[in-house]
């Protein structure tokens, strides 16, 4: 495909890990230059011994997940090795990306929201990339209060459990990731 333009997957119909699925389109999107890669949740319609039966259920999830884990390769810096690895090769389907990642570097967390870069502050769950501008700029003239973070656009009930402000965890439990994760479901957060 010619540079700048889009490209299709189709989601479930092989037996590829997510993984391999975030490779290849990152690649796409280095070598080729594409604009957007979609992709499409395998809807069994024939049977064919190579191809899922046709009461299967369509991975809708895992297509919704991809999508995500797609945005941080386009927008937030991260590469897919970083997403995925040869130990874990497949995204977790009952939280995002984001928070997929973070418990699987929660050395790096507790952040203090007052002193990390840009980039740090991408990393965060329930900070994107407007809000962490909004931080920044906040910064210049005083210092960002937890109670700032909510009109900054920060999902607060997410972010909590990754940041400090002003030196305080407002995360209510230790930052262990089973613990944070169980919380992070049992609070009934939308799905992203």
């Amino acid at each position: 495909a010619p540079a700048g333009q889009t490209t299709q997957m189709i989601i479930g119909a092989t037996p590829e890990s997510d993984r391999q699925i975030l490779k290849t389109s990152e690649s796409l999107y280095k070598t080729f230059f594409m604009k957007r890669v979609y992709f499409s949740a395998y809807i069994p319609v024939v049977n064919s011994p190579l191809l899922p039966g046709t009461w299967s259920n369509p991975p809708l999830r895992r297509e919704h997940r991809l999508y995500q884990a797609d945005w941080l390769l386009r927008f937030y810096g991260f590469e897919a090795d970083e997403i995925l690895d040869d130990q874990t090769e497949n995204l977790d389907m009952e939280i995002d990306p984001k928070v997929f990642w973070a418990l699987r570097n929660i050395r790096l967390f507790p952040m203090e929201i007052n002193r990390a870069s840009m980039e740090e502050l991408l990393r965060i769950p329930g900070i994107g990339n407007v809000s962490a501008m909004r931080i920044v700029r906040h910064r210049k003239m005083a210092a960002v209060r937890f109670e700032d973070l909510k009109k900054m656009g920060v999902v607060v009930k997410r972010a909590k459990y990754f940041i400090t402000c002003c030196g305080r965890y407002y995360g209510n439990i230790d930052p262990e990731p089973d613990r944070v994760r169980k919380e992070i479901i049992t609070e009934g957060l939308p799905l992203p």
